[in-house]
């Protein structure tokens, strides 16, 4: 398919800065076949029903991003920065670096008091760091020197403040992992989880660690030439044998969030441990989700693709268009949807 039959124009003041305050008082647009309603996120327990099932992801976002410099090699001292976003082991991660040529294998880099080599050095701009500590004390290091990598559409509009380092965290935030938020989940709330619990929603947890290639464009003109980055991703086995059972009884699974669904739909149901590079399209047959509640994506985005693919890309043009045109704010601090598939 054309990339381009997924793009649409996005007035710039729609890209949400900040997140609705409280959380759940964020809008919820439901696209149901047939009908689009306005409501708000509180709202949510009404459209569900009891015995439901909502999947989470549980992935924790660590402070990925680093600004430093290369230092040791003729002389100068280069800034560098560098966003992680996948583990190798203890001390290794792939990263994302600007600028990426300046540098060659064997270099070493400063962040701060936090020392890493770059070990080898990929395509655009991607190399692989071995970090200086391991384990505990590099996550501790990072926790001092990284920062919450925010958006770009968010950085490149206002500096991030402390704020974002609540905000941009799932209150059910559990696995350290993730470079880029599981955003859907961030309209939840305790009080929220709570009333879905009592009216008899059951709730799942799964883990996908979102990594940075969910911000890269698609730059292929054909959706079949895009190479989708890993993620690495666990369903427990437990977690399964429910799910299949829900689903057996003909009870409905809700993805929260495009990463939830993603992760679903790879593992099949089954347990899974490993990593994923699904690619949702148009023409996909779902087999393991009944409904997705996700925020509103960029254009020419992967996720795009993704909800066009679940609820109708006729519908999904016309529930952006009717989102645009009613003030819903977009993107990872922005609304969200609650999407059911076409009859």
């Amino acid at each position: 398919m054309r990339v381009s039959d997924f793009d649409f124009e996005l007035p710039p003041e729609r890209i949400a800065l900040r997140p609705a305050s409280p959380r759940e008082q964020a809008r919820l647009l439901v696209v149901a076949p047939g009908a689009m309603r306005d409501l708000t996120v509180a709202d949510l327990p009404g459209e569900l029903r009891s015995g439901d099932v909502l999947v989470f992801n549980n992935t924790r976002v660590i402070p990925a991003a680093l600004s430093g410099h290369r230092v040791g090699r003729l002389g100068t001292t280069p800034k560098i920065e560098a966003l992680l976003h996948q583990r190798l082991d203890g001390r290794t991660w792939k990263a994302f670096v600007k600028p990426a040529k300046k540098l060659i294998a064997g270099d070493r880099l400063r962040f701060g008091d936090l020392e890493a080599e770059v070990a080898e050095k990929g395509e655009a701009g991607e190399v692989t760091l071995v970090f200086a500590v391991t384990d505990a004390q590099l996550d501790a290091a990072l926790a001092v020197a990284g920062r919450v990598p925010l958006p770009p559409y968010i950085e490149s509009q206002r500096a991030q403040d402390a704020q974002d380092r609540a905000d941009y965290q799932t209150v059910y935030a559990r696995h350290d992992g993730a470079v880029a938020a599981p955003t859907a989940g961030l309209h939840f709330t305790e009080d929220l989880m709570k009333q879905l619990q009592d009216i008899g929603i059951q709730q799942e947890y799964v883990t996908l660690h979102v990594g940075a290639g969910t911000f890269l464009p698609v730059k292929a003109e054909d959706t079949a030439e895009h190479k989708m980055h890993s993620e690495w991703g666990e369903v427990p086995e437990d977690v399964a044998t429910r799910l299949r059972a829900a689903r057996a009884e003909g009870r409905r699974v809700i993805a929260v969030g495009t990463t939830s669904l993603r992760l679903l739909e790879a593992s099949g149901l089954e347990a899974f441990a490993g990593s994923t590079d699904i690619f949702i399209t148009p023409g996909y047959r779902f087999r393991a989700v009944d409904g997705l509640i996700t925020n509103f994506h960029l254009p020419r985005s992967t996720l795009f693709m993704l909800v066009s693919a679940f609820a109708g890309q006729a519908r999904m043009r016309e529930a952006y268009a009717h989102a645009i045109a009613s003030g819903y704010r977009f993107y990872s601090y922005g609304d969200a949807s609650l999407l059911w598939p076409a009859a």
